[in-house]
């Protein structure tokens, strides 16, 4: 036990990045003394063990090394966190499972991670963002006030921040700063998020543009391939994003038409309809144009087809997701592969609750009508 105690002390010390003399001094002993344990030569009084886990945000057990049935826990925590975060239903057991594991695992940057994922969600469900416009000018804007009231997105936004002081991932901390940055300025921090998102590298030292210019031959190839796909998921973003905010766009033909020739290119970038997961974004595309020409564009006809392309591409996209290893087959894309386990989700209730909602009335009695879209009500 002597051993196993301050071979465990001497990890956790070097994994925080802590000194012998900082332990010491955060317990009351001298240096002298941790070098004793971690050498084996003695160990501490079993009353400052608790003092120790502590100082490590351990479990005492784990302290001692008997570690194993705590990760199967935790990987058991983090497995049931992200199977209700991609279903999107009630988060409200996940979310009450994922503020208990910070107790239990406080140096564990996964929960924190899944945790504010599932806060995100419970707080659109729960409370909503609300964004208005003003009289005399082109953009839409967030109703900060009301926004930053959503008690989920608070702990959510604490949630990030704490796994972004941790020994993270790279692809988790892309994923936390891109969640902190659009939820700080939905919610008004826009200081905070500009901030954060100024310390972030330029799109040309990004790891996708950097990895196909390090290659060549094939391997060239699939990294272009990836950076292609990237580039399109970030060009989409940013587009729907500025048709979504300006006034003279999402109620005119102008937005309609950005969006479809977005999704176009996309078709024509995978040729041979093998989308991946552009599937899911060419449905987004096609659904976003067929709300905005049904309610400003008055033409339900149009309006019809754009739905009919998207309900389309989201069966394809239902069709190949968790599939196993996804081959793309078009030439500029053709060396790449992605575990369609990894392909994003749709929310539980997409229709019910995502789209019918905001359809016009002519548009969803067009659908109805329609015995080729009777699933779209049935969720």
């Amino acid at each position: 036990m002597q051993l196993n105690l301050g071979t465990k002390i001497r990890e956790l010390r070097k994994r925080d990045g802590r000194t012998q003399d900082n332990l010491a001094e955060a317990l009351g002993v001298s240096a002298q003394a941790v070098s004793r344990w971690e050498s084996g030569g003695s160990y501490p009084d079993m009353e400052m063990i608790p003092a120790i886990a502590n100082y490590f945000h351990v479990s005492i057990d784990e302290l001692f090394g008997y570690s194993k049935d705590r990760e199967e826990r935790l990987k058991t925590i983090l497995s049931k966190a992200e199977k209700a975060i991609g279903e999107n239903g009630d988060m409200t057991e996940c979310v009450e499972m994922l503020r208990a594991a910070t107790e239990e695992f406080p140096s564990e940057y996964k929960v924190y991670m899944n945790l504010g994922a599932a806060l995100v969600l419970l707080g659109w469900k729960k409370h909503g963002a609300r964004s208005y416009t003003k009289d005399g000018s082109d953009y839409a804007f967030e109703d900060t006030e009301y926004n930053a009231q959503n008690l989920y997105w608070q702990e959510a936004l604490r949630a990030y921040e704490k796994a972004l002081t941790m020994d993270i991932s790279s692809e988790d901390r892309d994923v936390a700063t891109l969640q902190l940055v659009y939820h700080y300025a939905k919610m008004g921090y826009f200081d905070k998020a500009t901030a954060l998102a100024s310390k972030q590298n330029s799109i040309l030292m990004s790891r996708e543009f950097l990895l196909s210019s390090a290659n060549e031959g094939e391997t060239k190839d699939k990294y272009q391939g990836e950076a292609i796909i990237e580039v399109l998921t970030a060009l989409k973003t940013v587009i729907a994003n500025a048709v979504s905010t300006r006034v003279s766009l999402f109620t005119k033909k102008e937005g309609v038409t950005l969006l479809i020739e977005l999704a176009r290119l996309y078709e024509s970038i995978f040729s041979d309809g093998r989308c991946g997961v552009g599937h899911y974004h060419i449905c987004g595309l096609y659904l976003k144009a067929a709300f905005l020409e049904a309610k400003f564009g008055k033409d339900t006809d149009q309006a019809f087809e754009y739905f009919k392309k998207g309900f389309e591409h989201k069966k394809v996209y239902e069709s190949i997701r968790n599939q196993g290893e996804y081959q793309y087959t078009a030439p500029l894309v053709s060396k790449v592969t992605f575990p369609s386990e990894n392909f994003p989700s749709f929310p539980k209730h997409f229709w019910t609750q995502n789209w019918l909602g905001v359809f016009t009335d002519d548009l969803k009695e067009r659908i109805k009508a329609d015995s080729r879209f009777a699933e779209c009500f049935e969720e």
